[in-house]
């Protein structure tokens, strides 16, 4: 089987597409590991960017609710942020799938509606919704912080011409925040994604075992007996996604930060977190 052939068998396997049986013995090669590993990164593709989409718009909302004087409001944001910056992601999980279990497997009988429930305990839907919950409290803390910063000169001008309410947000504080915030809001989309492998070791089962890139990679490492080859092609994948989105939130930046002169305007500075 030439490597055109397996890319066309399993190149879309993690969805369902393709062939069913995975590779043994001497059917492995390097494509069959580039292939198998590049199709589970669909699904960390998957879990990063519907939890990123999703979470900027919680955290944003967080973010005011925080800077909120009104107690109602500021008080749960707070302990939303502190619980789920408090506590390990890994943890996270594990609670969320355990609580979810709890629903009744039948659904949930309102009237004559039944709502079903047995979905939420599958990976595609019960980890993205705790990688939501975790992104959006991170973010929320880092739009705080911008919001704070935003400088009263900016403030000053807006009320000068007579901007008030939801035209002085959107018009002057929010474009500021995110101005303020996007370099470290880009490290918390890099570790999001990062954070996706973490998937493959939480309860919540893959979709009809067609797993995401780490599934795969110990996948290989077990039948091969080589780890040393599939990590690592994993680890390449996932320079590649940082890549992109260091290039991509750097055309954001840069658009946010267009009407300041060329030598004001701040450069993205990539920061890793070793540890969360």
């Amino acid at each position: 089987m030439s490597c055109l052939d397996t890319i066309a068998d399993y190149g879309l396997r993690s969805i369902g597409i393709g062939e069913r049986v995975l590779p043994r013995g001497d059917g492995i090669g390097l494509c069959e590991q580039f292939t198998l590993i590049g199709s589970g990164l669909i699904w960390n593709v998957y879990f990063g960017a519907l939890a990123l989409l999703f979470g900027f718009v919680f955290a944003t909302a967080l973010a005011l609710a925080k800077a909120s004087p009104r107690a109602a409001l500021r008080k749960p944001a707070e302990w939303f942020v502190f619980v789920f910056r408090g506590s390990p992601l890994f943890i996270q999980f594990f609670v969320t799938y355990e609580a979810l279990v709890l629903l009744p497997q039948g659904g949930l009988h309102l009237g004559g509606l039944t709502i079903p429930t047995g979905w939420v305990t599958s990976a595609w839907s019960g980890a993205l919704f705790v990688l939501f919950l975790n992104t959006s409290a991170y973010a929320a803390e880092i739009f705080y912080g911008a919001l704070r910063a935003v400088p009263k000169g900016d403030l000053e001008a807006a009320d000068a011409y007579g901007l008030t309410g939801w035209a002085r947000f959107r018009r002057v504080v929010w474009p500021t925040m995110l101005r303020l915030a996007w370099p470290a809001y880009t490290n918390e989309a890099i570790f999001l994604f990062h954070a996706t492998t973490l998937v493959f070791f939480s309860s919540f089962p893959a979709y009809q075992q067609r797993g995401d890139a780490l599934y795969y990679a110990k996948y290989f490492a077990d039948k091969t007996f080589d780890p040393f080859i599939p990590y690592p092609i994993a680890a390449f994948y996932f320079v590649l996604v940082t890549l992109t989105i260091i290039g991509i939130f750097g055309v954001i930046n840069r658009r946010l930060n267009r009407h300041l002169p060329q030598a004001a305007r701040p450069r993205l500075r990539i920061r890793p977190q070793l540890i969360r």
